[in-house]
């Protein structure tokens, strides 16, 4: 389960570079954190049951965080 948050580092880092590539500097930060959080966490050794509990509660702020998002905050 470590490599796993290695590799969501990976992918993060990616998403960020092509938004930064695509002048979208706030979703690059966002997603440089995001990078650097799983780099992180991935090297930590944490138990299996961490792992999967902290994946879960990113999924749910992150769901959370999205839908406020795109209810609250887009215009039409």
């Amino acid at each position: 389960m470590a490599r796993m948050f290695r590799v969501l580092g990976f992918w993060t880092l990616a998403i960020g570079l092509m938004a930064l590539a695509g002048d979208m500097k706030e979703m690059a930060l966002l997603f440089f954190f995001q990078t650097a959080a799983f780099v992180v966490l991935g090297y930590m050794n944490l138990s299996e049951r961490t792992y999967i509990m902290i994946f879960w509660g990113y999924m749910v702020l992150s769901f959370l965080g999205f839908t406020y998002w795109s209810f609250f905050e887009m215009e039409l």
